[in-house]
């Protein structure tokens, strides 16, 4: 009756727990510290059959936040909270995985724990599997879809239009002032200044037209000397001026536009200081202070050209004095403008106009992405 006894408690026992009737493979037996406010891993690989048996017990019986057994990668099997120790818990595994262990200390203390990790393969063919992880690089490709417009052909079509177009351009010299003004002696009561002034033509714009000032020029000449040398530079510009062209220009004109450089000017007779100034200028002159002036000379005859488009526009003066004591002197003062003026006309013509078709198809990029993933040892 006793051997009966015992017989059937082996059986029952057997019956109950079939994991008594299997052999455990230890996976580690390790001890782990856990530092304070600290997350530690531990990661094995598993056979797809296997029972996993977890035993966990911290050395003092202290708690620790949490331990949870995952599946790889966010599949959790197990958790516990607050807990100092877990016996004997026993996961099946259904399929071939890597299994992180995770055990979190949330305590002002590092926690030392004991673990254990064990085994039971389904059979022999898996007994002998490796545990071991290991890290290898895996890359997952993904498809960016996205839509954009493109060109599938194109149209011609054809467009009258009209643009404007420069068809002619006339260059006149015109006379500004051509004065012969007194300019009295030092010892005269009425004083040994004097003054000319002149206006330039305004800029004109209009549709089909445009007028412009393009380059000034004066003559200063003093008495007979300044008179002769004035006609013979008439008689040279003269001269020139029929070689080249079937337009008369004066030796202002022929300076202005280029045709001549220089001028001839005597080097014997009565002389006069001038300047060109503004009406402010020609006050201070007036006034016997300090001026400013965009041009000076003394001489029987002098000359100068201007193209600055400062100097184009407006009213100016040319000052004069006369440093002779007892002699009145008569200055010869002329001053010419190159009006260059622009005519335009509307000009028809025919416009290609080539203009896309386009249609909006479906695009597809490849994007490959590089991560490193734990792999079971087999």
């Amino acid at each position: 009756m006793i051997r009966d006894f015992y017989t059937l408690l082996v059986l029952s026992i057997l019956f109950v727990n079939p994991l008594f009737c299997q052999t455990e493979i230890d996976v580690t037996d390790q001890t782990l510290k856990i530092g304070a406010f600290a997350e530690e891993e531990l990661m094995f690989g598993f056979a797809e059959g296997d029972k996993l048996i977890f035993n966990f017990q911290e050395k003092e019986n202290n708690e620790l936040k949490e331990v949870e057994i995952i599946e790889y990668p966010n599949n959790s099997k197990f958790s516990d909270f607050k807990t100092s120790k877990i016996q004997n818990k026993v996961i099946n595994i259904n399929k071939t995985a890597v299994y992180v262990f995770r055990f979190k200390n949330s305590g002002l203390k590092a926690r030392i724990c004991k673990i254990t990790l064990q085994r039971i393969p389904k059979s022999d063919i898996t007994k002998n599997f490796n545990t071991t992880v290991s890290w290898v690089n895996k890359q997952d490709t993904t498809w960016n879809s996205y839509t954009k417009e493109v060109v599938v052909g194109y149209d011609t079509t054809y467009e009258q239009k009209t643009k404007k177009e420069l068809v002619k351009t006339e260059q006149k010299e015109e006379l500004l002032l051509d004065k012969s003004e007194r300019v009295n002696s030092r010892s005269n009561e009425n004083g040994n200044k004097s003054y000319v002034l002149f206006t330039l033509p305004i800029n004109e714009t209009t549709t089909y037209k445009s007028k412009e000032v393009i380059s000034l020029a004066y003559w200063v000449g003093v008495g007979e000397a300044g008179n002769n040398a004035w006609q013979q530079n008439s008689k040279n510009i003269s001269s020139l001026t029929k070689r080249i062209s079937s337009v008369y220009l004066t030796p202002l004109g022929a300076l202005a536009v280029g045709a001549v450089t220089e001028l001839m000017i005597p080097n014997v007779g009565e002389d006069v200081k001038y300047y060109l100034v503004d009406q402010q200028d020609r006050d201070l002159f007036y006034a016997n202070q300090t001026f400013n002036m965009y041009d000076k000379g003394k001489g029987v005859a002098g000359y100068r050209k201007f193209t600055n488009r400062y100097l184009l526009r407006g009213t100016h003066f040319i000052v004069m004095e006369n440093d002779n004591y007892m002699q009145g002197i008569n200055v010869n003062v002329k001053v010419i403008a190159i009006v260059e003026t622009n005519y335009y006309e509307d000009k028809s013509f025919t416009e290609q106009i080539i203009r896309k078709k386009t249609e909006k198809q479906i695009f597809k990029d490849p994007i490959i992405s590089t991560n490193k993933i734990p792999v079971t040892g087999n």
